[in-house]
């Protein structure tokens, strides 16, 4: 007999849309939240707040906390969970859209894994994030943190200003419905103090545009268009890189090293 086939309901659309798996293993909540190292006198937005098991660990240990989930049936959950909750402020409603605050402030979720970029490119904006602590499909994590000794361009840019680190893993199996692949905790924290000063920033990233534009493959054909060859092959020399390394092969830290003899 061939198996019955089921009508997917609106909920079950509304779950592949929004990209929702629900934490629903308590170890794999207090793995974020000590990741995340809320303080009592914190504000945290969380975002893709969802049923509230992960919000309520955060409530506890942060002063205030507003939390975002656009889903309106696990919104209803999420009320009802928080009830008892006055630090927390429930927002219904899309956190890409919402205004960073004027205050120094956090960012924590179990985010929409399709809405990962997206989540990334408005914590960079903010002016007063002073860290984001997100859960994303583990290769992300590990791409955007140098797994494997491969940096991506977007870490390299941002780096001078933040830094990028697999803060967990988080398996599969805590959530529901599971999904295909684990998760990963990644933290990017703003730098107290920038590793080049502002002023360099503009500079810096033109370079990194130009070393990982894949002119001739290499970092170093690339670089020689814009710079005499003989400058970039004493500058690969100082941070010990070959001609043919790739540019995701290159460690952060020896991409500024080269703009400080390049520039």
């Amino acid at each position: 007999m061939a198996p019955r086939r089921t009508r997917a309901t609106e909920r079950d659309r509304s779950r592949r849309v929004l990209s929702q798996n629900f934490l629903a293993d308590p170890a794999a909540v207090a793995r974020i939240v000590a990741a995340a190292r809320p303080g009592p006198g914190d504000l945290l937005l969380e975002v893709g707040a969802g049923r509230g098991r992960l919000t309520r660990a955060l409530a506890a240990r942060c002063g205030r906390l507003v939390a975002y989930e656009i889903d309106p049936v696990a919104a209803a959950d999420l009320a009802v969970t928080c009830a008892d909750l006055p630090g927390v402020t429930l927002r219904r409603a899309d956190f890409l859209a919402a205004d960073p605050p004027a205050e120094p402030f956090a960012v924590v979720g179990n985010i929409p894994w399709s809405l990962t970029a997206a989540v990334v490119r408005w914590c960079l904006a903010a002016d007063r994030l002073r860290s984001a602590t997100l859960l994303t499909q583990l290769e992300y994590a590990r791409k955007r943190t140098g797994h494997a000794g491969r940096w991506s361009r977007l870490t390299v840019l941002t780096w001078p200003g933040y830094a990028w680190r697999l803060a967990g893993t988080v398996p599969r199996a805590a959530f529901r419905p599971v999904p295909r692949v684990d998760a990963g905790i990644l933290r990017l924290d703003r730098r107290a103090e920038p590793l080049l000063p502002p002023g360099e920033w503009p500079a810096y990233r033109r370079l990194v545009e130009v070393g990982f534009g894949g002119v001739g493959g290499g970092v170093a054909a690339s670089l020689s268009r814009h710079r005499p060859r003989a400058r970039v092959d004493a500058a690969l020399r100082a941070v010990r890189l070959d001609r043919d390394a790739l540019p995701g092969e290159v460690w952060p830290e020896q991409w500024i090293t080269l703009h400080r003899l390049l520039r």
